[in-house]
């Protein structure tokens, strides 16, 4: 029965009537407590009747709202009597109203079928398939944001029910039901849910569907964006469904001046065999956002029919200028001032892309994961960067330019640095490195140590002279420090939920600090941005985001705040006074990096509004895993490439056992690299990391936060993946095995303690069961903070670890006596990194920042001697991170697996874009 205006249902007033639809009725309702307009869909009675399809229903909508995206209308809850859905309200027409008038022009059409591309990636990374899309669930507001409607609705559809269409006898809008029975991770087999036009083929089949029956989908409405007609039609839905099956793809319909690209990219959607299909949508909006832009297709022809599209340079143009500011730097400069210049009267400036190589004078660039590669100086007249001269063996340094200069200085003392940032003056530059936060003036100078911090994950310079900054790569909040040095004290308290705090920035005149609130550190997009005032409780500013920056404009004491979401920079305006966004957010920049490990994103703004971003997508942390000889030689050892980590090998060297990393979490994998067979040992929706072999092969220990998200204890399980996973230690503190003892009866492991450093324990183990014989002893407490990687010597009397300068040794179970493999570099503790013992008894591996290293050693009564440290190889390794161990020593000791620095291909030095004018960019694209 209709819903009458003025019925309550909750706290919500129905005050108009929005359509109607085989999926129900779809009412306008005021939100009487948050005071905002919202649309109920009341469900059909197939849903309301069926208590347990009603209850599977309500736990989708929850899932489903996590997908927080710009193009996806959201899901705000569900109601009781009658049931139904509420979700967000988007004013405007639906794509189908729109088509109803005609074909539409590429301008027009392909950045709205880019949103739609954006919003179906978005879904598909979250493991959702739409299944229903079609024009008359695509809304089009007035600000030319588009929204995805009825996200997974069809998914949790059940019925017996053949067909239903809806009133009107449109075809085109009438979902399709058929005899439930569940298939796995996928649709119900023999279920067709969707509306008869737009199914993909095998959809029509009744068969399972994944993700390219909605690229299926988007392929038809594409085609009927630009045609101006349905590619599938008939009198009934019948009629419809024998076309989607054999009717051939007639693309001459499409006007004759499509882009071949994109003639090429409609094709792809419509083939009817699934495997020879697009095979992810994030290809069609690759190949969208080209054309918008300009970009040349694969065959080299400049794809300009969009009319007002924006060229980019040609690959040609970073290659006879490496660093194209020197030539433009005068301009730029210009542009900046005239953008702030407080005389200016003119109307906002359009803002000035350029794009530039950061490789000048022969550099490249080096960015670790989960660091931040370059930074602006507040003023916007400066960069620093990380970067090295690949013609030489000295290792990365900060380099800073002025853009009105040619040459980037190095700033001595900063090796091996990461993540640098800007005091609020300009004068000086934090950076992290050896495990140590530290700062540098920016004229070059004296390097000053200020106290111990890992270093990937994020530090602000407040206007009081504070550095507020991510201690440890894993859980935990924000501390801060004197810019002068001294003991970290603690600034934020985490949550119930919540794993970790990151990525700071100061907000101007003392607002507060703004981070990133992350509850799962394996979805990023789903985190929060949340402000800590002086004095003052912290609050959530922003929903679904990470890396958050303000910019100062518009009104007086307002700006802007800009932050990473989906593969892009989005903005929204900010209240500073009361600490509110207003308004809607925005989409300001596609295809900005950011890194997939820890929610970074690569950008950077001036105080007067330059925006500098890193283009494209995060460097990808899949690889190859190599074979690595003494000689420098470098063959494969698995071709296939995976995000992988923590390698090691079984006792007989047949077996490589290591942590990959899908996306969504860490598992735990056993490598036959013979007959390259991989199999997975762990399948829950925790984390596992760092397997270790129990010397007779049989079993793998291994640190999961099963027990608490974010807190890694011990598990074991065996290594033929029967059993039962059983749990070896029970701790608050993150624990990581380590090694054992050749005896199999010992475990070293390490425990991370509350600040920051680390403590070294050995379990006791019963060999025959793999179970704890005793309780945890404390064999060392380190100084050093973040991981160390305890290891035992193949006899079992020693222990080595990292250290403050190198790696240390000392004998075990004896206590007292220790000994020091002095580090490579005795200004760095990257020296000291991943210590591992050679299977002959003989060397101590030990890893710097690019160069393996070995000492040899000799044990003479109770006393350990090892020489001066010298080059195992001259070819270079990859380093992701500095609590993963990259690399295992074979048995054979002549070869390790490792992610190799091939010469003949080094990876590319990231490009950047700056943006002038970036400010007055904000204001017309979030204006009132």
């Amino acid at each position: 029965m209709p819903l009458k205006v003025g019925t309550r249902l909750g706290g919500y007033e129905i005050i108009g009537h929005l359509g109607a639809g085989g999926m129900g009725e779809v009412y306008r309702a005021r939100d009487t407590k948050l005071n905002r307009d919202v649309a109920i869909k009341v469900l059909p009675e197939l849903f309301a009747a069926d208590a347990e399809r009603l209850a599977r229903f309500e736990r989708e909508a929850q899932a489903l709202a996590a997908l927080n995206h710009p193009n996806i209308a959201q899901i705000y809850g569900v109601l009781d009597g009658p049931a139904a859905l509420v979700m967000e309200c988007v004013d405007g027409e639906d794509l189908a109203q729109r088509l109803a008038r005609g074909p539409m022009e590429l301008q027009d059409a392909i950045p709205i079928a880019r949103q739609i591309a954006e919003a179906l990636e978005a879904a598909h990374e979250r493991g959702f398939v739409h299944r229903d899309l079609k024009p008359a669930n695509v809304k089009l507001s007035k600000e030319g944001i588009v929204k995805v409607l009825d996200f997974g609705l069809a998914k949790s559809a059940e019925s017996s029910a053949v067909v239903t269409q809806a009133p009107g006898g449109d075809v085109m809008n009438s979902p399709t039901f058929t005899s439930p029975h569940r298939y796995a991770r996928g649709t119900e087999a023999g279920m067709i849910v969707g509306t008869a036009a737009y199914m993909a083929p095998e959809q029509a089949r009744g068969r399972p569907v994944d993700k390219r029956a909605d690229i299926w989908a988007f392929g038809v409405v594409l085609f009927e964006m630009l045609a101006g007609h349905r590619l599938f039609d008939g009198e009934d839905a019948s009629d419809v469904l024998a076309a989607v099956l054999r009717q051939d793809v007639d693309l001459t319909a499409l006007p004759g001046e499509t882009p071949s690209r994109l003639r090429r990219l409609v094709a792809r959607c419509l083939e009817r065999d699934p495997k020879q299909r697009l095979r992810d949508i994030g290809d069609a909006r690759f190949e969208l956002a080209a054309l918008q832009n300009g970009t040349q297709d694969h065959e080299g022809v400049a794809d300009s029919a969009l009319p007002g599209a924006r060229q980019q340079p040609a690959s040609r143009w970073t290659h006879l200028l490496p660093w194209t500011l020197a030539g433009v730097a005068g301009v730029a400069l210009a542009a900046t001032l005239l953008a702030w210049a407080p005389w200016r009267t003119q109307p906002a400036s359009a803002p000035v892309h350029l794009l530039s190589a950061l490789d000048a004078g022969g550099l490249t660039a080096t960015v670790q994961t989960g660091s931040l590669l370059a930074a602006l100086s507040p003023d916007g007249s400066t960069l620093t960067f990380a970067g090295r001269d690949p013609r030489g063996s000295a290792p990365s340094q900060l380099y800073v330019r002025r853009l009105d200069q040619l040459i980037a200085t190095p700033l001595a003392g900063t090796e091996e640095a990461s993540t640098p940032f800007f005091s609020p003056d300009g004068q000086w530059i934090g950076f992290f490195a050896d495990g140590r936060l530290k700062k540098v003036p920016t004229a070059g100078g004296t390097v000053l140590t200020l106290c111990d911090a890992l270093n990937v994950r994020g530090a602000a310079w407040t206007d009081g002279d504070e550095i507020v900054f991510a201690p440890a790569l894993g859980a935990g909040g924000l501390v801060r420090v004197d810019a002068a040095g001294g003991t970290p004290r603690a600034f934020t308290t985490l949550p119930p939920g919540v794993i970790t705090h990151r990525w700071p920035f100061a907000l101007p005149g003392g607002a507060g600090i703004l981070y990133t609130e992350h509850s799962d550190v394996t979805a990023f997009d789903n985190a929060n941005l949340v402000v800590l005032p002086p004095g003052g409780a912290p609050k959530v500013v922003v929903h679904g985001g990470s890396s958050g920056k303000f910019v100062a404009g518009g009104t007086s004491g307002g700006g802007y705040l800009v932050y990473a979401s989906q593969g892009r920079l989005v903005a929204v305006r900010f209240d500073l006074a009361r600490l509110e966004t207003i308004g809607t957010p925005v989409p300001v920049v596609e295809g900005a990096a950011i890194d997939s490990t820890s929610g970074a994103g690569h950008f950077s703004i001036s105080t007067r509004g330059t925006l500098l971003y890193v283009p494209g997508v995060a460097e990808s942390e899949e690889d190859a895993i190599d074979w690595m000889t003494a000689d420098g030689s470098v063959s494969a050892l698995r071709a296939a490439r995976a995000d992988w980590q923590n390698p090691n090998f079984s006792s007989d060297g047949t077996m490589l056992a290591m942590d990959i990393n899908d996306g969504r979490q860490r598992d735990i994998y056993a490598y036959e690299w013979g007959s390259n067979r991989l199999t997975q040992l762990t399948f829950d929706a925790s984390d596992e990391w760092a397997p270790v072999w129990s010397p007779d092969g049989v079993r793998l220990v291994f640190a999961s936060d099963r027990g608490a998200k974010g807190v890694g204890n011990l598990y074991v399980r065996r290594a033929d993946g029967t059993g039962r996973i059983e749990r070896l230690t029970d701790s608050r503190a993150n624990q990581r095995p380590g090694s054992f003892d050749p005896t199999g009866r010992f475990l070293v492991f390490e425990q991370a303690r509350a600040d920051g450093r680390s403590s070294v324990l050995v379990l006791p183990i019963d060999p025959a069961t793999g179970r704890p014989s005793g309780q945890p002893v404390l064999f060392a407490d380190s100084t050093e903070s973040g991981t160390v990687t305890p290891s035992f010597s193949p006899d079992g009397r020693w222990i080595a670890m990292k250290g403050a300068t190198g790696v240390d040794v000392r004998p075990f179970p004896a206590a007292g006596g220790e000994w020091r493999v002095t580090a490579v570099d005795k200004s760095s503790s990257r020296g000291g990194l991943f210590p591992r013992w050679s299977p002959d008894g003989r060397h101590l591996f030990l890893l710097t920042g690019s160069v393996i290293f070995t000492a040899p050693y000799t044990v003479s009564g109770a006393e350990f001697r090892a020489g001066p440290p010298t080059p195992w190889s001259p070819t270079g390794y990859h380093l992701l991170g500095l609590r993963d161990v990259p690399y295992a020593i074979h048995p054979d000791g002549k070869r390790i697996a490792i992610r190799a620095r091939h010469p003949e291909a080094q990876r590319p030095t990231p490009n950047v874009v700056f943006v002038f004018n970036f400010r007055d960019e904000l204001t017309r694209m979030l204006k009132r």
